[in-house]
Formats: structure tokens, C-alpha cells, sequence
């Protein structure tokens, strides 16, 4: 029974909110956002004090590894994209002068023949 009305039970609460709200906003408005920003404020400093807490926990020693690793990687990764930017604006410098074509290769590949049509000796039994 008390499954069935769960949730009108939570759509009057969310109702009676939003009527209280829409009369103090209009009744006190200076008084609704600074209730609003009191909210936001005290959560803001609840989460921050939260984080520095949980921040201290000391770190498994594979997990210390992983993250010095993934340090290191976005650093090369920086590295190779400057690296790139580089390259790339000293090839189209040079690109710009003069394009060679492409010779073909001289290599001759060969088919070798193999025993396709021989029947296998096989023993009947």
C-alpha cells in the first residue's frame, strides 16, 4: 500500500516546493536569492572542504605509477604536436619550391607454380 502512494506523495512535496517558491519569489525576492546564494554558498564550501579531505588518502603505490605515467604522456604528446607544427610549416616552406615525381620501383614479383592438380595419395581403408 505504501508503494502506491510513494509517488503522489513526492509529486505533492515537489508542488507545495514550487508554490512556495513562486510566492516568496514574488512576495520577498531579495530575500529568495539571498536564501539561494546562502544554499549555494555553504554547498560550494561543504564540497571544497569535502575534496581537500579526500585528496590527502594516501595513494596505492600502482596507482602513484599510473598517474606519474599519464603525466609524463600528455607532456610528450605536447611535445609532438609542437614538433609537428614545426615540421609542418618547414615542409610547406619547402614543399613550395619544387615537386619531384615519384619513380616507380623496379622490383619484378614472380608467380611460383605450385602443385595444384596433384591428387594426394591417400591410403584407402
Amino acid at each position: 500500500m505504501l508503494n502506491r502512494s510513494r509517488p503522489y506523495i513526492i509529486y505533492c512535496l515537489i508542488a507545495l516546493a514550487f508554490i512556495g517558491l513562486a510566492s516568496q519569489l514574488i512576495q520577498n525576492p531579495g530575500g529568495l536569492f539571498r536564501s539561494l546564494l546562502m544554499i549555494a554558498l555553504v554547498t560550494g564550501i561543504v564540497y571544497f572542504v569535502y575534496k581537500r579531505l579526500t585528496k590527502d588518502k594516501p595513494v596505492k603505490k600502482e596507482q602513484r605509477a599510473f598517474i606519474k605515467a599519464a603525466r609524463q604522456s600528455k607532456k610528450r604528446q605536447k611535445l609532438k604536436t609542437k614538433e609537428r607544427s614545426n615540421v609542418a610549416s618547414f615542409s610547406l616552406a619547402r614543399s613550395s619550391k619544387i615537386i619531384k615525381p615519384r619513380k616507380k620501383s623496379d622490383v619484378q614479383l614472380t608467380v611460383i607454380e605450385g602443385k595444384k592438380n596433384k591428387k594426394k595419395n591417400r591410403a584407402l581403408f
